[in-house]
């Protein structure tokens, strides 16, 4: 049998937060959004991929899940200014600097919708 060239496990999750877009205040282009300059509201959806080991894993996903979940606290994260790519890169660094070395993938969408997906190979 051929050895997989990756392999990953992932993890997902929700948190209720509050964002805004600033640039849509001001920015012409943004006329038709310019709602999204004031503070609002999104379930915030996570989907983490993480590199593995071997087929046993090596990161157990209920443990990795529980962990991610708990750099948000409890309630409604207050995410300021930040993009779901933002979002994505500040967790990146958490988990890169827990599980180092690893490749690592990060989807944040608002509501389900519309998000990101930022991708980091192992180093």
């Amino acid at each position: 049998m051929t050895e997989p060239t990756t392999r990953k496990i992932y993890v997902t999750f929700q948190r209720e937060g509050i964002h805004k877009y600033p640039a849509a205040l001001t920015d012409p282009a943004l006329e038709s959004v310019r709602f999204l300059g004031f503070e609002h509201r999104h379930m915030f959806h996570f989907k983490v991929g993480i590199g593995v080991n071997h087929l046993d894993r090596d990161i157990e996903f209920i443990i990795f899940k529980r962990w991610l979940e708990s750099l948000y606290g409890d309630g409604v994260i207050q995410l300021d200014f930040k993009s779901c790519e933002m979002i994505a890169e500040d967790l990146y660094a958490q988990i890169s600097a827990r599980y180092p070395g690893r490749a690592v993938s990060i989807d944040v969408s608002e509501d389900g919708e519309n998000g990101a997906v930022l991708a980091w190979d192992a180093a």
